[in-house]
């Protein structure tokens, strides 16, 4: 059974930081290209930040570009989210994706091999 299970939400004030888990079983984790999606105005949900399965290739959207920064841990089967400078409009439940291909996560896919249930991120001004 395939889990991806986040964590590391919660309240912060505006300027300050977070750090997002996701950690994955059941799943050969270094075969995915991982990610986080979030809800948007107007969207269903918004990319994020993607990582390619070697870690190599990571994508942002333009938002958050220079806060943001995400990484991967093969051997521990788990991604992260390293989060700075927050703003109120990062304010979302962050969503962990996998997927075998990266466009689909970057092209906020609706058929993303798989999903993790969110962790709630809320930026106080």
């Amino acid at each position: 059974q395939v889990q991806l299970v986040e964590s590391g939400g919660g309240l912060v004030q505006a300027g300050g930081s977070l750090r997002l888990s996701c950690a994955a079983s059941g799943v050969p984790f270094s075969r995915y290209a991982m990610g986080w999606l979030r809800p948007a105005p107007g969207k269903e949900r918004e990319f994020v930040a993607a990582i390619g399965w070697s870690g190599g290739t990571t994508y942002y959207v333009d938002s958050v570009k220079g806060r943001f920064t995400i990484s991967r841990d093969n051997t521990n089967n788990t991604m992260y989210l390293q989060m700075n400078s927050l703003k109120q409009e990062d304010t979302a439940v962050y969503y962990c994706a996998a997927d075998r291909a990266i466009a689909t996560i970057t092209t906020s896919g609706n058929n993303m091999d798989y999903w993790g249930k969110g962790t709630m991120v809320t930026v106080s001004t």
